[in-house]
């Protein structure tokens, strides 16, 4: 971080007495002050951990996922096989009824998974290595686990806590990309009892 100080201290010992040639250099130096810890400064406002709000996008737009993700509605239409979704309680699904909504993540959720998606843009393909980036998504209570089926698919297994459903969704539709290329992926979910 830039001083106006530092700048001053080189003023000459025969002018440094003089008030008004101070005054004319501190004028002169001052915006290149600013202007260098304004410059200094946007590393940071835009880097992964630090970014909030509008950088975080800016970052979000680099890495190439948005922080508004498309979620599954559950808990809304008409089914039987819930209790609290039964004939009085669901709402009857219209044939041009979404079944998709638009959420938009806070700061550290979109952190969390920006953080993954660049994980995801420099991973090495290896079964071990998405499992690891998986848990550091789901965090504690949730586990992951990746089963190579010897057939160009893998499988999936989440088990435990289950993730949110943006996360779930980001997961399954792929925007995470973690997926190698030319191979099927089947998801399977399993709660804690």
């Amino acid at each position: 971080m830039a001083h106006l100080q530092d700048y001053l201290a080189l003023i000459p010992s025969a002018n440094r007495d003089k008030p008004k040639f101070r005054a004319v250099i501190e004028a002169l130096a001052q915006p290149f002050v600013d202007l260098h810890n304004a410059l200094a400064s946007i590393p940071a406002a835009f880097d992964v951990d630090q970014a909030i709000g509008v950088q975080l996008d800016q970052v979000g737009r680099w890495a190439g996922l948005s922080r508004e993700v498309l979620i599954p509605l559950t808990g809304i239409y008409f089914t039987l096989d819930e209790e609290t979704l039964g004939f009085d309680q669901g709402v009857w699904k219209q044939p041009f009824d979404p079944t998709e909504g638009v959420t938009r993540l806070d700061d550290d959720t979109y952190r969390l998974l920006l953080k993954t998606k660049i994980r995801a843009n420099h991973w090495d393909g290896a079964p071990d290595s998405m499992a690891e980036m998986l848990n550091a998504i789901f965090g504690e209570g949730t586990h992951v686990f990746v089963q190579d089926n010897g057939d160009m698919s893998i499988t999936v297994g989440i088990a435990g806590q289950i993730p949110h459903a943006a996360f779930l969704s980001l997961l399954t539709r792929g925007d995470l990309a973690l997926k190698p290329e030319g191979v099927r992926v089947a998801y399977s979910y399993r709660a804690r009892a």
